[in-house]
């Protein structure tokens, strides 16, 4: 289990627990406040990609100290972690809304409109996130070029995260202020700016799935399609024996790779039970 597990899931999966997305949490001035910050325009976060970017030819001792910093810092205030589909149908059962909203990263990576991001909420209606959102005045969400947030359904949310996941995008939760949970997102490294940080630039701003892919050797038929769509460069390829396997140590168990697969020849297992990647977040 993931530290938030530990801290905020009871020993569970933290993002599981309905209190996370609690109403209750958006009484803290301070959560309101880094929401508000947040969504009022993605120069910031710009600013912080172009100082990541810039650190990558600092001496290794430098970049490890400033990881460290930057992931703990992070860690309070706005984190993500990695899920798979199976578990983001668990959290669709529970919150009672779902809007989709323009992605900031794709706001600055590509300087449009992308919408690859869900606010969730347990209260119908949006609740008190939703009233945070309406209440600013000019943000990335609201601005003249964009079109605002759609409400969705469930179901309709549900088919629009398994079109993402077939396009070969990693979903993920988001923290605002932790432990609230009030984003849903679906990454991938060329466009995310907190998947490239992580990955790339190796500064963690997101842990990895509570699951490690494994690849069946007996179903595995070689057509690479899985090596494709990995983001996290964890599929190697045998030539001699013509198979696909996963590398534990590199996985963070989003499950993409599954839903490449016309064989059936991947699953999931739990991190703890495969010793190459437990502990690793």
């Amino acid at each position: 289990m993931c530290e938030f597990c530990h801290k905020h899931g009871e020993g569970k999966k933290w993002y599981l627990r309905a209190e996370n997305y609690s109403e209750d949490l958006l009484s803290d001035v301070r959560r309101r406040k880094f929401i508000e910050e947040f969504m009022s325009g993605p120069e910031r976060l710009a600013a912080d990609l172009e100082s990541v970017e810039k650190l990558a030819g600092a001496p290794a001792l430098v970049r490890r100290a400033v990881a460290w910093a930057v992931s703990s810092r992070q860690k309070k205030v706005h984190y993500g972690q990695v899920v798979p589909i199976e578990d983001l149908e668990r959290i669709l059962g529970f919150v009672n809304t779902v809007v989709r909203l323009p992605c900031v990263c794709r706001k600055i990576t590509l300087g449009r409109e992308k919408r690859y991001c869900y606010g969730v909420s347990i209260s119908p209606g949006g609740g008190e996130l939703l009233r945070i959102i309406n209440g600013l005045e000019r943000s990335y969400v609201k601005g003249p070029d964009t079109s605002g947030f759609e409400a969705l359904s469930k179901e309709e949310a549900l088919r629009s995260l398994k079109e993402h996941e077939r396009e070969g995008l990693c979903h993920t939760v988001w923290t605002f202020r932790t432990p609230f949970i009030g984003g849903i997102c679906n990454c991938d490294r060329t466009d995310c700016i907190a998947m490239k940080t992580t990955v790339t630039h190796e500064l963690p701003v997101m842990f990895r799935a509570e699951y490690v892919a494994k690849i069946d050797p007996e179903s595995c038929s070689g057509c690479r399609q899985c090596m494709k769509v990995c983001q996290f460069g964890a599929i190697g390829y045998s030539v001699s024996e013509k198979k696909s396997a996963v590398d534990a140590r590199r996985c963070y168990g989003c499950g993409i790779c599954r839903a490449a697969c016309s064989r059936e020849a991947i699953s999931l297992l739990d991190r703890a039970a495969v010793p190459a990647g437990a502990g690793l977040w």
